[in-house]
């Protein structure tokens, strides 16, 4: 199965957020799925999330990857990658009782929406990643990191 791998510049700035969510959409489209579908309104929903973590945390620019599987008869899965200058690790934070809290809540919606979700170090910063979906395995594989010959 092919893997469709598409990705997005994004500045340090919030107002990128909403850019990149438009983008995830015009990807959707254009690979065939309903934009609107709920799998779609998940996934805009976490990317939502990862990239306002990466620019508001970290205070530099980031890159949004988001992979799909490719062609009519593939399974609905997605993974998406955000990778940002930080090598801090990501910190779950429960918002707890505080109905008037406005953060704390990212990563808690992207572990309860997703399959699953992690991170690990990329270069001098880190890659945040989660996966949406049954064919989460094909995008894992499509994403692991190729060992550069020497």
């Amino acid at each position: 199965m092919q893997v469709l791998q598409v990705q997005l510049a994004v500045q340090a700035d919030p107002a990128e957020v909403s850019r990149a969510r438009r983008w995830v959409r015009a990807r959707l489209q254009a690979g065939g799925l309903d934009p609107d579908s709920a799998v779609a309104e998940t996934l805009v929903l976490v990317v939502s999330e990862l990239v306002t973590n990466a620019v508001v945390h970290t205070g530099c620019p980031a890159v949004l990857r988001l992979l799909m599987p490719a062609g009519p008869d593939a399974p609905p899965g997605l993974r998406v990658e955000v990778a940002d200058a930080s090598c801090a690790a990501p910190a779950p934070r429960h918002a707890g009782a505080d109905a008037e809290a406005t953060n704390g809540r990212g990563l808690e919606l992207v572990e309860l929406l997703c399959e699953r979700w992690g991170w690990y170090p990329d270069g001098s910063g880190k890659r945040v990643w989660c996966e949406i979906g049954p064919a989460v395995a094909v995008c894992e594989r499509a994403a692991q990191p190729v060992a550069s010959a020497r």
